[in-house]
C-alpha cells in the first residue's frame, strides 16, 4: 500500500510525462492592478459613487481639468489620475445651487446646503470613473435657473492667470 501511494504521488506510471518535468501548476500571475498610494482607496469602477476625501482621491492626487462660470458660481472638474476618477465642485455658489458631473453613461450630483450665504456656498459631487479628463463633463444650474457647462477636460497642467503652471492645491 504504502508503495502504491510513492508511485502515485510521484507521478510515475501517470502515462505520457517524461522524468524529470514536474507536475506542478505555476502560481497565478500577480494582478495587473498597480499598487495604490498610501490613503488611496479605489480605483475606477471601485471608485464610482464615493466621496473623493474619504476615499483619499482629493488633494494631492487630484487637479482641476476644466472649469467655468455659472451666473456668480464657479464651476470645477476635478480628476485623479491616481484614482481614475472625477467629480465636480461648485464654489462662490448660493444656496440650491447644484452642480451634476457625467463620464459616459455615469453621472452624480450634489446640491449646495440651504443657509449657507450668497456667494460662499460650496459643495461637491461623488466620483464617476474616468479614463482621462477628456472623458468628463460638469454642468450646474443656479438657484436662480442659469445653467451651464465646463468645456471638455484637459490632460495639461493647471494654469494660473497668467498661464504659468499652478500647484494642484488642497481640498477637494
Amino acid at each position: 500500500l504504502v508503495a502504491a501511494a510513492a508511485v502515485i504521488l510521484s507521478g510515475a506510471g501517470s502515462g505520457g510525462e517524461k522524468p524529470g518535468k514536474s507536475a506542478v501548476t505555476p502560481p497565478p500571475t500577480a494582478s495587473r492592478t498597480p499598487a495604490l498610494p498610501a490613503g488611496v482607496e479605489c480605483a475606477g469602477d471601485d471608485c464610482a459613487g464615493q466621496d473623493p476625501e474619504e476615499r483619499g482621491c482629493g488633494g494631492e492626487h487630484a487637479r482641476t481639468v476644466t472649469d467655468a462660470r455659472v451666473g456668480s458660481a464657479f464651476v470645477e472638474v476635478r480628476f485623479s489620475e491616481v484614482c481614475g476618477a472625477a467629480w465636480a465642485r461648485i464654489s462662490e455658489a448660493a444656496p440650491g445651487d447644484s452642480v451634476e458631473i457625467t463620464a459616459g453613461e455615469r453621472s452624480e450630483s450634489a446640491e449646495t446646503a440651504a443657509g449657507s450665504g450668497a456667494g460662499s456656498a460650496t459643495a461637491y459631487t461623488r466620483m464617476v470613473p474616468a479614463a482621462a479628463p477628456e472623458d468628463v463633463r460638469a454642468c450646474a444650474t443656479t438657484a436662480a435657473g442659469e445653467s451651464g457647462c465646463t468645456p471638455p477636460g484637459s490632460a495639461s497642467p493647471e494654469r494660473d492667470a497668467a498661464g504659468a503652471p499652478e500647484e494642484s492645491g488642497t481640498g477637494t
